[in-house]
């Protein structure tokens, strides 16, 4: 089980998968905004996503967990 933390305090600008989806490391799974920036959150493992836990439009501080993917 990997958890996708924010690396920065932002607002949630998209989320490009939905739960039990199977992404591929590296993969685009949230874009983070910040300071007018787009941060996107990428997989770092290959799996399915087990849950989401933002929305678009939601604050997130650093830290925050976004996403879970299990192997």
């Amino acid at each position: 089980m990997t958890q996708l933390k924010a690396a920065m305090a932002g607002t949630v600008f998209t989320v490009n998968v939905a739960e039990g989806e199977q992404v591929e490391a590296g993969q685009v799974i949230i874009v983070l905004e910040s300071m007018k920036m787009e941060i996107p959150v990428e997989a770092e493992i290959t799996g399915k996503v087990s849950s989401i836990n933002v929305q678009v439009g939601d604050f997130v501080n650093e830290e925050d967990v976004l996403a879970v993917i299990e192997a």
